[in-house]
């Protein structure tokens, strides 16, 4: 009898991919589980048969007469899967197993969104009861005694109707970088559209800048009409434990190296800086044109042969990084969606603007912009090539904490003392510096309205009452009067052209300084996460002499765990040291481009200052 299944998203199928489109409740039957890669082949009501994602479907009826069973779970990079059943006794009863590694001792569970994520370890980032993600850190180090994992994590079905946080986990797991000040009126929190659309209508996200709360920013909720993929963390289901103990680490051609240098581990970067330009946004449309998007073209200084990408596709390639790599480098998340006024110019332009410095941003990271997969979004050839591309992409099994069996420090293994307290440091400092970052982003916020609200208009009253002066003085009918009432009125139409400037200049100089700290708001709000990872990793180490006493490691299982660790802690620092480097680099620039504009503005006015001053005569 076959195995009957519900659908828990809607699945919109590309043409050629053989899929099938289903709807969410709709019951579908699986013909054939085997497919691999995370697909299954899959019948509808009305016949109609395709392949459709696990991740989609829940199983809801099976029988042992299936005549196709499912063959087990790839093993990532042919590793040996560790026997992890002594955990149990630390681990909640439900807890689910990892995604991809056989670890025997736990019974599997459907990855589906009903199911709560129950790991091993707590991470920083992921609390639910609060908006800030660092306030973890000063609960229990074990993670034992309290555990901040979302009960409803955001983008699954429980929790689709959260009220927008903008600290919370979020469908990604990270926050939203704060929108701004509100120069765009097409701004719409929109948390309701149907999955289906996402793979045409909905390929948008918000932009500029939203209401501001009591200094938090006024982030909206990433709207949920994208498709969500249920392995944004690997590595938070699993623990680094899935890397710690595996008998037999991966043995690919993927290698990263980190090196000593003056400020300590740094990765391996390249001679020549990768770059690229986002530009050149075209409409374009499907489906004889009942629907619409909108392409970029990206050029890469490598090749400098144009490709051109949707919104999804950028979106594709941020998932796929966060799987490989969001374990040990942070990932920041891409603009959110845009329901309305997607195809106004104001809007295309603020979002080229803002792929431009998320392209950008992934381009100086050394290990991201030589990933393959970065490296196909740029220069796929065709098509072909770059379905293939995706494909192979999507089937990597490096992924999650087992990124660090692919990284070879120089150096000899590092102190765990030393490095908890240099973690602990760049913690504090990455907390301190995103209270500042929100401060600069309300208080910009703030200057930003009175620029083009009050201000201007104050400006204006000034112009308006000396010009209205200078017309009762006309009226005196006295001779000799007209050289003074002349000057009167420039001086007041000069008032009104200051008022003018005022209202543009936060364009001009306070908007890069906003985009700035938008984007390191977002970056900062992943560091929890990342910096989890490791702490639990240590934690793990710490309990190795005891774990060791009571049989359930061996001695050289402890001596292996360590200088994993060790591993960790030198990607940990080469990210930080990358993190710090690109820190003072970007304020340095944004701080001269604002304080050069801000020279300009007042020169300007000053210069017309002095020439209403030089209408009046000397007497």
């Amino acid at each position: 009898m076959a195995v009957k299944a519900k659908v828990l998203y809607d699945f919109s199928a590309e043409p050629g991919n053989n899929e099938l489109t289903v709807k969410e409740n709709e019951t579908i039957t699986i013909t054939n589980q085997s497919i691999g890669g995370g697909w299954v082949e899959a019948q509808n009501s009305r016949g109609e048969v395709g392949l459709v994602p696990e991740d989609y479907i829940e199983v809801t009826a099976s029988l042992p007469s299936f005549p196709a069973a499912a063959p087990p779970a790839p093993n990532p990079g042919n590793v040996a899967a560790p026997d992890l059943s002594f955990f149990d006794a630390f681990a909640p009863a439900s807890a689910p197993p990892p995604n991809q590694v056989d670890t025997g001792g736990l019974s599997p569970q459907p990855d589906t969104p009903d199911t709560p994520l129950s790991p091993f370890f707590s991470f920083p980032g992921e609390a639910s009861n609060g908006n800030d993600p660092w306030s973890t850190w000063n609960a229990d180090p074990s993670g034992g005694s309290s555990n901040n994992w979302a009960s409803n994590p955001e983008g699954t079905q429980t929790g689709r109707s959260a009220a927008p946080d903008p600290w919370s986990s979020g469908s990604h797991g990270h926050p939203q970088a704060y929108q701004g000040p509100g120069p765009y009126p097409y701004l719409i929190d929109y948390t309701g559209a149907e999955d289906d659309e996402w793979d045409d209508e909905w390929d948008d996200r918000s932009g500029g800048y939203a209401e501001s709360e009591a200094g938090e920013g006024g982030a909206m909720q990433r709207a949920h009409t994208m498709k969500i993929s249920l392995n944004k963390f690997p590595f938070s289901k699993s623990g680094p434990e899935l890397y710690l103990l595996c008998k037999q680490l991966t043995k690919g051609k993927e290698r990263l190296p980190i090196y000593m240098g003056e400020v300590g581990a740094v990765w391996s970067y390249p001679d020549t800086q990768l770059d690229c330009v986002v530009a050149d946004p075209k409409k374009g449309s499907k489906m004889y044109g009942l629907k619409s998007y909108i392409e970029y073209q990206i050029t890469p200084n490598t090749t400098n042969r144009p490709v051109n990408h949707r919104y999804k596709h950028f979106d594709w390639l941020y998932e796929r990084l966060l799987d490989k790599f969001g374990s040990a480098i942070p990932i920041p998340s891409l603009p959110d969606k845009q329901v309305t006024g997607r195809f106004e110019e104001e809007f295309i332009k603020m979002r080229m603007e803002r792929l431009q410095g998320w392209m950008t941003r992934m381009c100086r990271h050394p290990v991201v912009s030589n990933s393959e997969v970065f490296q196909l979004f740029l220069t796929y050839k065709d098509e072909k090539d770059w379905k293939m591309g995706k494909r192979k992409a999507e089937k990597d099994e490096t992924v999650g904490v087992m990124i660090f069996s692919t990284i070879e420090p120089e150096a000899p293994d590092l102190d765990t003392l030393e490095v908890e307290q240099k973690c602990e440091q760049f913690s504090r400092f990455t907390k301190a510096m995103d209270d500042g970052v929100k401060e600069i982003l309300t208080v910009g916020h703030e200057h930003w309205k009175r620029c083009t609200g009050p201000l201007p208009k104050e400006y204006q009253r000034i112009g308006k009452a000396f010009q209205n002066l200078s017309s009762v003085f006309t009226s005196s009918g006295y001779q000799g009067e007209a050289t003074l009432t002349d000057a009167m009125t420039e001086a007041g139409k000069t008032y009104e052209e200051i008022a003018q400037l005022v209202a543009e200049q936060p364009k001009k100089d306070l908007h890069f300084v906003m985009e700035t700290n938008n984007e390191y708001k977002g970056l900062l709000g992943c560091f929890p996460d990342t910096i989890g990872v490791h702490k639990a990793a240590i934690d793990k180490v710490k309990e190795g002499d005891k774990l060791v006493a009571a049989g359930k490691i061996t001695t050289q299982d402890k001596v292996t765990m360590a200088k994993r660790v060790s591993t960790m802690s030198y990607a940990l620092q080469a990210e930080m040291n990358h993190f710090h480097s690109n820190r003072i680099y970007d304020y340095n620039r944004v701080m001269q481009q604002y304080l050069e504009e801000q020279i300009k503005f007042y020169e300007t006015i000053a210069a017309k200052l002095r020439h209403a001053h030089s209408q009046f005569t000397t007497m």
